[in-house]
């Protein structure tokens, strides 16, 4: 008999993590449950019920009542800390799921954990609970550039933390929704696209790895080791050997530093992937990708020899390719890949919304609600045309805004009767919803210039937009230009600066 679940997820936590470091900011970890509830929501396209107990105290007992909550919990959410390690509750908490999961059918479905460790500061990994040492993990913190020190990703360490936050927690949703899709997990269920090798990468590569990972995963792939590699290179072998049976594509990124050698091995942990890539590849139906960053500085002389045979390689068989360019050109590589193994799919997808027109969103203050029904009617030809709502519960109409950021493909602001400093915020919403979306890029923005004519207003200036002028009203032949650029498919970007429309 199947599980009626009635949780989404459950976060198990260190209640000295979510003390506020500035007071009215929120502690982190409710600050974390707030965001998933709505990031999951979104992507998931249902309510999401991620649950918490944020009043438990540490000398409360472990009752009943929440032991027979975690059997009817989909997945765990682990936030680690040094402070979690030490935690009898926290212990009794991951025992209670692991125990209720075995007899649900185990830890895993299919190619997904049911246990999410999220990695709020950095503990070493002999300390992490056993059921979690297997586990990847969410790093939610960052090494400071400049001295050394471990951040945690929160807002109150500025704007760049704040970003990576975003990113951390976007990917941390997605995967939370792909495991909910597959609970219950429906007869014979396999992953919609298939299994991707993004082989291991030094540390220097660590948030361009993630780049691709976070790529492909929102193409619906499975992003292959989903797990720490053994120790042992009879071990790392077997497994690579396995995760690789499972996928037509490797991806390997080699930088300047030498890599790891299995013990008891001879070669490097990324020599190991691609020597055993290319034993996939004999077998047929695979292809291998192996990106270096260009203009590479190298000083260990071990690295610069597998530098030098990589490029030498006589060994590069159909479907093979090695890139010496910037990251950008790995990503156009990779998304021909998956756009040509996705193309039979394509084909027999409904033609109508293969032909449907690109959305373009119009941002205006309420007050401008009715000046700017001509452009409406003029842009609808060309575009599917989206309006704001300003009516309705604000949680409703914030959702439906953020929902707008993240799925259009233009966006054009009126800067009409509302203030230079209204529009600058609508400016900063459209560069922050880049986190969200598939492309990592925020929408092609334009900001229509109209009456009421001010000094201001003429004075302003953006680099994040093309600028168009109709301060007389609606005046086609002027805005034309802006919506050929807006259409052109080699347009993919506002502009290296300032560009007035007249």
């Amino acid at each position: 008999m199947a599980t009626e679940y009635e949780g989404d997820a459950f976060i198990s936590y260190a209640h000295l993590d979510n003390v506020e470091l500035d007071e009215g900011r929120g502690g982190w970890v409710t600050n974390l449950q707030r965001a998933l509830v709505a990031r999951v929501a979104q992507l998931y396209g249902a309510e999401s019920r991620i649950w918490w107990d944020p009043k438990l105290q540490g000398n409360d007992y472990f009752s009943d009542t929440l032991e027979q909550r975690l059997q009817r919990v989909k997945s765990l959410i682990a936030v680690v800390s040094p402070r979690y390690v030490k935690s009898e509750w926290g212990r009794r908490e991951l025992t209670a799921f692991c125990k209720a999961a075995e007899q649900q059918g185990g830890i895993r479905v299919q190619d997904k954990a049911r246990i999410f460790k999220v990695l709020k500061t950095p503990v070493d990994r002999a300390l992490h609970p056993p059921e979690l040492q297997s586990l990847l993990g969410y790093e939610f913190f960052k090494e400071d550039p400049v001295t050394g020190k471990m951040r945690e990703l929160d807002e109150i360490f500025g704007p760049d933390a704040e970003k990576d936050f975003w990113l951390k927690l976007d990917d941390l949703a997605h995967d939370i929704c792909d495991l909910l899709k597959l609970l219950p997990p429906p007869p014979n269920a396999i992953p919609a696209r298939g299994s991707v090798y993004l082989a291991v990468a030094t540390a220097e590569l660590k948030d361009r790895r993630e780049a691709i990972k976070r790529d492909l995963v929102q193409h619906g792939y499975t992003v292959l080791p989903d797990r720490p590699l053994p120790l042992a290179v009879e071990e790392v072998e077997a497994a690579v050997r396995e995760d690789l049976a499972r996928c037509r594509l490797s991806i390997h990124m080699i930088g300047r530093t030498y890599s790891m050698v299995p013990e008891g091995g001879l070669a490097s942990l990324a020599e190991l992937q691609n020597e055993l890539a290319i034993e996939r590849a004999a077998k047929g139906q695979f292809s291998r990708l192996i990106w270096i960053p260009p203009s590479l500085q190298v000083d260990d002389e071990r690295q610069r020899r597998v530098l030098d045979q990589l490029r030498m390689d006589p060994r590069m068989e159909k479907g093979a390719d090695l890139l010496e360019t910037p990251l950008e050109d790995l990503r156009t590589m990779i998304g021909a890949w998956l756009q040509k193994s996705e193309k039979p799919a394509r084909e027999t997808a409904d033609t109508q919304s293969l032909e449907s027109l690109p959305t373009l969103y119009l941002i205006y203050d309420q007050r401008d609600a009715d000046t700017i029904a001509p452009w409406a009617d003029f842009l609808f030809k060309d575009f599917e045309v989206i309006h704001p709502a300003f009516e309705g519960v604000d949680s409703e109409v914030a959702t439906y805004h953020e929902e707008n950021l993240s799925s259009c493909h233009s966006a054009l602001i009126f800067y009409g009767s509302a203030g230079e400093p209204w529009l600058r915020g609508k400016l900063r919403e459209l560069q922050k919803c880049a986190a969200f979306r598939v492309s990592r890029m925020p929408p092609r923005t334009g900001v229509c210039l109209i009456a009421p004519r001010t000094p201001v207003k003429e004075r302003f200036r953006t680099h994040q937009a093309i600028l168009v002028a109709q301060w007389e009203g609606l005046d086609p032949e002027a805005l034309q230009p802006f919506v050929s650029r807006l259409k052109s498919q080699e347009e993919t970007s506002a502009g290296d600066g300032t560009d007035t429309l007249k």
